[in-house]
């Protein structure tokens, strides 16, 4: 079974685009988007209007809690008072440019996905199975992982949340992270999503997948957008990496 999974496209129109192109092209048997929709990028409405035209899973990420629900607060930890102004300005205009009709949408999407084939059962979550807005690092330990698993009954973890991708296993648990589509963290611009392939009795293959992109019609609206060109200049500054 072939498993396609990817997250945090974060209004990025054409990188979800390019994903749901590579996606196509590898022909998975299903497909499963773990949240975030919107934030930071000019394109929510158009973003939020394929992805529920695709009839697939979507768990609801922290942005989409915040837009959806009208809030203050997208649950996001910034560091910086430069990176809380930012994050402000991010929510506010996202909030108003987004649809009525769009943000229920945002207010029903699931809370997590399960999913069993054969003896492998997956867990689907934007943070954590604990907490919508839990950063699950690469370098949390691994007790501390298992603590987070404790209350499971899944062998695989599947999240989103921290744009940066990583696979790992503890004791008999996969701790799986797709990346970003829309705002990777990593160092790497391109739009990611991960494809998992399960076999019975087989170690699951995981494959982290990166995409390219045209920035150019991001470069064209963001000037007259309202949103901080910093969001833009984050991911041209790894553009040439």
């Amino acid at each position: 079974m072939k498993i396609a999974v990817f997250s945090d496209i974060h209004s990025n129109l054409p990188a979800l685009k390019a994903v749901l192109q590579d996606i196509e092209n590898h022909q998975p048997d299903e497909m499963v988007c773990l949240g975030d929709l919107v934030g930071y990028a000019p394109f929510p409405n158009e973003v939020i209007s394929i992805i529920s035209s695709l009839n697939i899973p979507v768990i609801m990420g922290n942005y989409d809690q915040g837009v959806g629900n009208d809030l203050d607060d997208c649950g996001c930890a910034y560091k910086t008072d430069e990176e809380r102004t930012l994050g402000a300005i991010s929510i506010e205009w996202t909030k108003k440019m987004t649809t009525s009709e769009n943000k229920i949408y945002l207010r029903n999407l699931l809370p997590r996905y399960q999913l069993t084939y054969g003896s492998f059962q997956l867990l689907f979550v934007h943070g954590s199975p604990r907490r919508i807005n839990e950063y699950l690092f690469p370098d949390r330990s691994d007790k501390n992982l298992l603590h987070v698993m404790s209350k499971e009954s899944a062998d695989l973890l599947v999240c989103g949340h921290t744009h940066r991708p990583f696979s790992r296993k503890v004791q008999d648990i996969w701790f799986i992270n797709d990346g970003s589509v829309g705002r990777p963290k990593d160092g790497d611009w391109r739009a990611g999503w991960v494809l998992l392939n399960i076999e019975e009795n087989q170690t699951p293959k995981i494959d982290f997948m990166r995409c390219e992109y045209d920035l150019d019609s991001l470069k064209k609206i963001y000037p007259n957008s309202g949103l901080p060109q910093k969001f833009l200049y984050d991911l041209l500054s790894t553009e040439s990496l």
